[in-house]
């Protein structure tokens, strides 16, 4: 008897252990197909309910959309009544920031990202602009000029651009505003001319920390605005919305849930509270196998009764 002989009896004599019919399976015909279809429904979904490419709003055309803004938003770095001026850590220590009770989480972090508003969302890159003498006499002013009487120009100022329709400088009334006026009108001018972008970037040829044009950009009111025109803004579940299409990322929806209801929604402390919240929900929902009563209500429930009906029916038969 041959060896092909051998194993061919060996086989047949084998005792057939399936118990079930069977048939030829071709996998990888299976799975290029299944590949197949889920390339055309990617492509077919993404281009009827993707989102629309918004272009990034740069510095340059807040400048041009809303130069007012940026006069009014350079005034405030000046006085030190931005929101990133007065926000403490990790900052600077304008403030202890939120808490949760007499706990302050956002000082406990401490000044990481030092960022000096007024220095240097304004006056460094200003000091980069050469060749024009009223900037450069503006600059020496204020920088010769104690704090305190900085703090009064800026403010003045800040004030007058309120009063004013559409908070135009040129309807602004004469007053004691020192370099001010200049400073912020040759601010804009520069923001304009798409000077800022590197100058507030950590590095001039390959910018990739864009944490002070970010503060800058989000101390002005326009940033605002083009949010809550897309339906980003806090309290229209911004977090879990996107630009264009509804409902953009689902699953953060029980973290923005509570910041529509209160004590959340008026609370000064939202993000610490909610934050706290979220991590007393995660941590129930980890603990969960551990806790008497709760972990059994799956027994008690009989969802697995539903799932594994097919094979309890399949034992019976």
């Amino acid at each position: 008897m041959t060896a092909t002989q051998s194993r061919r009896r060996r086989r047949d004599e084998t005792p057939d252990t399936h118990q079930f019919p069977t048939r030829p399976y071709d996998l990888v015909r299976e799975f290029v197909i299944a590949l197949g279809v889920v390339v055309v429904l990617t492509v077919g979904l993404a281009a009827v309910f993707s989102s629309p490419d918004r272009k990034a709003i740069t510095l340059q055309d807040w400048a041009r959309v809303a130069p007012n803004d940026v006069v009014a938003t350079a005034t405030a770095e000046l006085a030190g009544t931005s929101t990133s001026a007065s926000y403490g850590a990790p900052y600077n220590n304008a403030s202890e920031g939120q808490k949760i009770g007499p706990l302050a989480l956002q000082k406990l972090g401490g000044v990481q990202t030092p960022v000096d508003s007024a220095n240097d969302l304004v006056i460094h890159p200003l000091q980069t602009v050469s060749g024009d003498a009223t900037l450069t006499a503006a600059l020496t002013t204020w920088t010769a000029a104690p704090d305190a009487t900085r703090t009064g120009w800026a403010t003045a100022y800040s004030e007058a651009l309120a009063a004013v329709p559409d908070g135009d400088p040129g309807k602004v009334k004469a007053g004691d505003y020192g370099p001010v006026p200049t400073l912020a009108t040759q601010f804009r001018t520069l923001a304009a001319r798409g000077g800022l972008e590197t100058l507030l970037a950590d590095n001039a040829f390959y910018p990739s920390d864009q944490t002070r044009a970010l503060l800058l950009l989000s101390d002005g009111a326009y940033l605002e605005d083009q949010a809550r025109a897309e339906n980003l803004g806090g309290d229209q579940w911004g977090m879990m919305n996107e630009a264009g299409n509804y409902p953009g990322q689902p699953w953060m929806w029980l973290y923005t849930f509570w910041y529509q209801v209160k004590p959340f929604s008026t609370s000064g402390n939202a993000d610490a509270l909610v934050w706290g919240l979220m991590m007393v929900l995660t941590a129930g929902l980890v603990l969960i196998p551990f806790i008497p009563g709760l972990r059994s209500l799956p027994k008690h429930l009989g969802v697995h009764k539903l799932i594994w009906r097919d094979e309890d029916r399949f034992r019976r038969v």
